[in-house]
């Protein structure tokens, strides 16, 4: 007899179950894109605004995805106890009140601190949305599913372009730039009706009727054969499970670390090597152009390029993932994503020929970053998924949020362009062969079945095909 979670992923995909599921959580993600991209557009405006220097400048960027790396993981943390469904509302409604609160901020200082706390709220948004999501698709559209759950992304990050291009005349307009962020509180009161507890989630945690309520309501939507099935006994709550606070954030990042080494480590690498390039450029690209004379719609609107590219490396980045596999669509469009700033940092001096790798970068950047969002979360086992993806996002927005201070202070100014992107581009080499050997392929597997050998995959597929 199969089990309740290998139901619901073999379960045929319906856009009124799954689909609604993916687009509910993708509306959320494509707001979290929306705000981190003003932070680009936020830099040369607020230090025009309030006399700032380049490295006070950077602060802005810092503050912001400093309060991330907190909010991925207190609340991947809180996801894997609490549940997907609650904390999938409140990351919403922090993020959306404070990035209001913040259009109000009548100094530079409550503006970083308001920035901080918006960003709690965003960072504990993508583990959560990403664990929700996975545990919900089928496995064999579970890769196409994740991948084109970035595609949110691109879309969020250019309506922030276009937004902000089209406000740079109105007066305090760095203002009314934040404060559209208040569409993410009326999705709020959606996404609470929306979306259902995961079944996964629930059978993981000992609520067995619950489970078996969604599974059965699930099966009966998208229309498949009913057959019965079991949910495994949960072992009797651990002294883990009664942890609060501080101490069960340690212990959940004593326990990701503990379920592999070699995985949590590429896990790591890939989401430091790979957001340090892409925050690098999405917070100093119209500082960037700007330094090099173009004017600031010429320069929003060009970084609003790079932004509107990225759709097409989703979708590319859709097509390939069940294809090639996870690790190669990683492998060769990382790199190439770094190689293209490098191209860009060299060709500078002429604006159409930067103007075209701008558009590259973006294409690429969006390829990796949705395969490896939807690969991290696949390596871990559902009662680690949420703190596991929100550690390994924590651990790049922390090192992340200084890159825009210390890109605007040291690397840029001191080492180049050239050299800094080169730098940048050998670590994310560095991390893709980790991860080639020692991590393994997630495609076709079974969620919580990821790490088996390769006989136990091909079971796997003799008992589907």
């Amino acid at each position: 007899m199969r089990t309740g979670d290998q139901v619901v992923q073999d379960l045929p995909w319906r856009w009124n179950v799954q689909g609604k599921i993916f687009i509910i959580g993708g509306l959320g993600y494509m707001f979290d894109a929306w705000d981190v991209a003003l932070n680009g557009f936020l830099t040369p405006l607020l230090g025009t605004e309030f006399d700032l220097g380049t490295g006070e400048r950077g602060l802005v960027a810092t503050a912001n995805l400093v309060g991330m790396a907190v909010g991925a993981v207190v609340w991947g943390t809180i996801a894997d106890r609490i549940g997907r469904k609650r904390a999938f509302s409140i990351t919403l409604m922090i993020f959306a009140l404070f990035s209001v609160l913040g259009a109000l901020s009548p100094t530079w200082e409550i503006f970083l601190v308001l920035r901080f706390l918006a960003g709690v709220g965003l960072g504990g948004c993508i583990p959560v949305d990403y664990a929700i999501v996975s545990e919900f698709s089928p496995r064999k559209q579970r890769g196409r599913v994740l991948a084109a759950m970035d595609g949110w992304w691109p879309i969020g990050t250019t309506l922030a372009g276009v937004s902000a291009t089209l406000l740079v005349p109105v007066d305090g307009n760095w203002r009314w730039m934040l404060a559209l962020m208040v569409l993410p509180a009326l999705l709020l009161f959606w996404v609470r009706r929306g979306v259902p507890e995961s079944p996964l989630f629930l059978a993981r945690t000992g609520r067995e009727e619950e489970a078996r309520v969604v599974i059965d309501d699930m099966v009966r939507r998208t229309g498949a054969t009913p057959e019965p099935y079991s949910i495994p006994a949960v072992a009797p709550a651990s002294t883990r499970s009664r942890l609060r606070g501080v101490s069960a954030v340690a212990e959940q990042l004593k326990l990701v670390w503990a379920f592999s080494p070699k995985i949590t480590g590429v896990a790591w690498a890939l989401f430091i090597t790979v957001m340090v390039v892409y925050y690098a450029a999405l917070s100093w690209m119209p500082s960037i152009l700007r330094a090099q004379g173009m004017g600031e719609v010429a320069a929003f609107g060009s970084t609003t390029v790079m932004n509107a590219v990225g759709i097409l490396g989703v979708i590319t980045s859709v097509l390939l993932v069940e294809t090639l596999g996870r690790k190669w669509v990683i492998g060769i469009a990382a790199p190439l994503a770094a190689l293209s700033l490098i191209v860009f940092s060299l060709v500078i001096e002429s604006p159409t020929a930067a103007i075209v790798m701008i558009a590259v970068f973006g294409f690429f950047a969006l390829v990796v970053i949705p395969v490896m969002y939807a690969y991290v979360s696949e390596l871990y086992p559902t009662e680690l998924r949420a703190s596991g993806f929100g550690w390994a996002s924590s651990s790049s927005r922390a090192v992340t949020g200084f890159v825009p201070l210390v890109f605007g202070t040291v690397l840029w100014p001191v080492l180049g362009l050239p050299l800094t992107f080169t730098l940048m581009g050998v670590l994310v080499v560095g991390a893709v062969v980790f991860m080639a050997f020692c991590a393994p392929e997630t495609k076709g597997r079974e969620l919580d079945r990821i790490t088996g050998t390769e006989e136990e995959l091909d079971t796997q597929v003799v008992e589907k095909a």
